[in-house]
């Protein structure tokens, strides 16, 4: 018989939250983030976390994570008598590598230099290494890993990764270790249609085995284990009944597009860029097999595929950061690749914005000098800007809500603002050609739509667009034309409105 004082901790023990938050504050220069919060968190509650860009989601997970200082508010019960490891793990919006020195300093064209990309790990040492450090089963990985996709990028450098590589890499990492507490910020960020199955079912497998879940997201697809709802508002932790509740950014006000952005680009060409029987290899690796497409002056392209399909590679050699282009049969804007050009006489006619530019931007870079870098292609602000073009920049800051912010740092901006601020970094110069990959990864649909709204506006004046999504329900509605990639291969080139109608 079990005395009874032991019965009663026993209880006691799985009665109590497994954290338990107590006025809870933080506040950054003229912001307070998180005011007084409290929360429980009960045991078999798993959370989703939702509700306006800003309001400090992230603030309260690292908090629960010990990654930013609580002052003793965050007090965190683990359950002893289950075989899981008493911890929290956070999985981060973005995944931050280092390379063998423990250096971050990378520059964008870096990945596609493939001499240079054995400055970081490979997939699978970087796996090894956390096996090593967490004391983890490799082969108890081995399932999950074919069943995300993730086998063929075993031999590769992180540096070399797509976003949504990354991101997989992150779960992958997070998911095996089956912590009590697993706290995931912007799950599905960057995860195409299957990946997003994939995770959500390991989730449920884990919350069977008994992980407890907090993820921070809107999205509406969502695993069978979560059963709780709260966001935070004026800092403080409100539950409800279901995300049809959380609390939504301002819907957008239109306005009429800055004048100069209402200026069709001049072009003395038909053709933005014409590729025939491209082949791409690093090794043994084949990135691009046989690859034809050609994208004419004023057409609007949707690009697709799975992660790791080769959009991003594809995509390097239209915007001349590719070493590989030359030698190819490829031209852009009416000129054979390696003609004369310099990449910047490409790059001058190129509005881009990907997450890796996003990754790799100079984060104490201030909007302004954020919007200002994009006359000069810069990943930052090196140059004084002339009259006209300081004319220019307030009126986007002024179009995107941006003015009252112009001398913050991107970094201190929430995801969506940042995102606008990217924006109109990438249309600044008024270019022929947009190039958005994966422009609206990490917003909700709100923030997605007020993105979209603007691509639609800036369509109507000749701009040509290649426009890279995964979600169907986060593009804008100017898309006429789409290119399908799988494993490095054209599998579809089709009119979008034929595939609608």
């Amino acid at each position: 018989m079990i005395p009874r004082q032991v019965r009663k901790d026993k209880e006691n023990k799985m009665t109590e939250p497994v954290a338990h938050i107590d006025n809870l504050t933080i506040q950054y220069p003229n912001n307070v983030v998180l005011n007084s919060l409290s929360w429980p968190i009960q045991k078999g509650k798993n959370y989703v976390i939702g509700g306006t860009s800003g309001s400090g989601k992230t603030t309260l997970a690292k908090a629960i994570a010990g990654l930013i200082p609580s002052n003793n508010a965050v007090q965190l019960n683990f359950d002893n008598n289950l075989p899981l490891p008493a911890k929290v793990v956070y999985i981060s919006n973005w995944y931050q590598f280092t390379n063998l020195e423990g250096d971050r300093n990378f520059y964008y064209q870096q990945r596609y230099n493939h001499h240079q990309g054995h400055d970081t790990l490979t997939v699978k040492a970087e796996l090894e290494h956390y096996a090593q450090k967490e004391k983890l089963d490799f082969s108890a990985i081995e399932e999950r890993i074919a069943a995300f996709g993730f086998e063929d990028v075993q031999s590769s450098q992180l540096i070399e990764l797509s976003s949504g590589e990354h991101k997989k890499l992150q779960l992958i990492r997070g998911l095996w270790a089956k912590p009590q507490l697993l706290i995931i910020d912007e799950p599905y960020t960057g995860l195409d249609k299957n990946s997003r199955i994939v995770l959500n079912k390991w989730l449920d497998d884990l919350v069977a085995e008994g992980v407890q879940l907090i993820l921070i997201t809107n999205d509406n697809h969502l695993p069978h284990s979560i059963n709780s709802f709260a966001h935070i508002v004026n800092g403080k932790l409100e539950k409800v009944t279901s995300q049809s509740e959380f609390a939504r950014d301002e819907k957008r006000q239109r306005k009429e597009l800055p004048a100069f952005l209402r200026e069709f680009p001049q072009t003395q060409y038909d053709t933005i860029a014409e590729m025939n029987n491209i082949h791409i290899r690093y090794g043994k690796k084949v990135v691009l097999k046989d690859v034809s497409w050609k994208v004419n002056v004023g057409e609007k392209w949707l690009l697709q595929g799975p992660n790791g399909s080769g959009k991003s590679t594809l995509l390097s050699l239209i915007n001349g950061d590719h070493p590989q282009a030359y030698g190819h049969d490829l031209s852009l804007f009416g000129n054979k690749r390696g003609s004369g050009e310099s990449i910047w006489d490409i790059k001058q006619k190129i509005g881009i914005i990907s997450p890796e530019m996003h990754w790799y931007f100079d984060q104490n870079a201030t909007v302004w000098h954020t919007i200002a870098s994009g006359f000069y292609d810069s990943i930052g602000w090196f140059i004084d800007v002339k009259f006209h073009e300081k004319k220019q920049i307030e009126e986007l800051l002024e179009f995107f809500d941006l003015t009252d912010v112009k001398h913050q740092n991107l970094n201190t901006l929430p995801l969506g603002k940042q995102r606008l601020a990217m924006l109109a970094r990438t249309i600044i110069k008024n270019p022929p050609l947009l190039v958005l990959d994966e422009p609206c990864q990490g917003l909700d649909n709100d923030q997605a739509k007020y993105f979209n709204d603007v691509v639609d506006e800036l369509a109507e004046y000749g701009k040509t667009l290649i426009y890279v999504g995964h979600y169907e329900s986060q593009i804008p509605s100017c898309l006429e034309h789409r290119i399908v990639l799988e494993k490095g291969e054209v599998k579809a080139i089709e009119n979008i409105l034929d595939t609608v109608s």
